[in-house]
């Protein structure tokens, strides 16, 4: 096992930049579609939240390999026009957790307490300025932590770009290399657990970093300025600052 494992390592690591790729375009993908997706959810107007609806549980209803298969071979008959395997993957994923990320958005929106609304509204804001300054920066401190589940989600379902010959991590396992080192199999898809593994942490870890940026944005977290003055203010004033 040991042996082959100088060999195996760089043919599944060959998989890496699709799957980096594909999870950074289906991240990309999925917030360009979910916050201007989840903004028309609570729109005024009846017609645009239907069109906006069908969207959302037209992919939350549906199968995402069913998706994958109608975007590359489907489509392709529609149109005329073949989507290159990545790109098409990475469609289907940002469209599948663009709609799921939608109602994230509008459940974060939603809530963010009505005293704001009500500040913003005494401030003379217009609509956009409201959402824009006080109601989505509050808000995207309660949806960061769904949304990186979801981004976690994206990523491990690149494995099922391997249906469509995309030579991600996992296609490279399956096809590649258990017909050469079948013995090995135990070792080849623990490699391939690691990978994702180690993906995962390194998303969760820029996520949350992202929270805690956008949380000292708003005035949930003191910033570094502030703790490091608190400390040097003594223990008293440090420890009510650790409890803001």
């Amino acid at each position: 096992m040991s042996d082959n494992l100088s060999r195996i390592v760089p043919v599944l690591l060959q998989g890496l930049p699709p799957t980096v790729i594909a999870t950074v375009g289906g991240i990309v993908l999925t917030i360009l579609l979910s916050v201007p997706a989840g903004l028309l959810l609570l729109s005024s107007r009846r017609w645009v939240r239907v069109l906006v609806r069908i969207y959302v549980e037209g992919f939350r209803g549906t199968s995402e390999v069913v998706q994958l298969f109608w975007i590359y071979f489907v489509l392709p008959v529609l149109i005329g026009f073949q989507l290159v395997p990545l790109w098409a993957g990475v469609l289907v994923l940002g469209l599948n957790h663009g709609a799921y990320g939608a109602e994230i958005v509008r459940g974060a929106v939603q809530s963010v307490p009505r005293a704001q609304y009500e500040g913003a509204i005494a401030l003379s804001l217009s609509p956009a300025q409201r959402m824009r300054r006080v109601i989505f920066p509050q808000a995207l401190v309660e949806m960061l932590p769904p949304m990186n589940n979801l981004f976690i989600q994206l990523l491990k379902s690149t494995a099922i770009l391997a249906l469509i010959t995309v030579p991600e991590v996992t296609r490279q396992a399956r096809d590649v290399l258990i017909p050469n080192y079948g013995d090995d199999t135990i070792l080849i898809f623990g490699l391939v657990f690691l990978v994702y593994l180690v993906l995962a942490a390194i998303l969760t870890a820029l996520m949350r970093l992202a929270e805690r940026i956008a949380s000292r944005r708003v005035g949930r977290r003191p910033s570094r300025a502030a703790r490091v003055a608190a400390r040097a203010a003594g223990p008293g004033v440090s420890d009510r600052m650790a409890g803001i």
